[in-house]
């Protein structure tokens, strides 16, 4: 068994660890710091590499779907290994050659020294990220994480439901969110007669 005082600290819960990092977005190579979004809910969406399979699937959902993350006063950031040069030449590139087609809706930032992705705990034996997942609150917390080993995507929707469901309860002290809880739905007192009320209706 693993000594306790060994093992990583859980994120989830505590301060997100902080960065500074290179990146590009629209046109424009620039740096891009964490603490620039205090005050407002940010995903990181950590991903192996540029020019590769899954990747531009998840990269791309995620920009579809940035504009109702926006909406939320939510910033998406991309994340890799690769550096900006890359990132802007894969955004570039049209899709017929593998790349994102010119238009990304949030920045992807570089992570070229490994030590963001070693500082979330995703750094693989290859040297590049698993995916990576982090949803930080305003006041700079990881309130969510999911890692995915390389071969499958994440879910933009479901990315987007999770954020839903912890801006609620920020919003309404001694409420819960329970299981596959979407907007507009009941949710449940943080109690046990709460809890036995919400049951007994559903």
């Amino acid at each position: 068994m693993t000594d306790p005082a060994n093992r990583p600290k859980a994120l989830v819960g505590n301060p997100a660890p902080g960065f500074e990092a290179q990146g590009y977005f629209k046109g424009e190579l620039k740096s891009f710091k964490l603490s620039d979004y205090k005050g407002k809910w940010v995903y990181l969406l950590f991903y192996p590499l540029d020019f590769t399979f899954v990747c531009p699937t998840e990269v791309l959902s995620f920009s579809k779907v940035a504009p109702e993350f926006g909406d939320k006063k939510c910033q998406v950031l991309g994340i890799s290994v690769d550096s900006q040069f890359t990132h802007k030449a894969w955004v570039e590139t049209k899709k017929a050659e593998g790349g994102l087609g010119g238009v990304l809706n949030y920045p992807l930032l570089a992570d070229l020294n490994k030590e963001i992705s070693n500082d979330y705990g995703l750094l693989t034996g290859p040297g590049v990220a698993l995916r990576g997942l982090f949803l930080i609150d305003p006041r700079g917390t990881v309130m969510h994480a999911t890692i995915n080993n390389l071969p499958v995507g994440r879910s933009a929707r479901e990315a987007l439901r999770t954020l839903k469901a912890f801006q609620f309860v920020a919003a309404n002290e001694g409420q819960v969110c329970p299981a596959d809880w979407d907007e507009g739905q009941d949710t449940m007192g943080a109690s046990p007669e709460g809890m036995r009320d919400y049951l007994t209706k559903h």
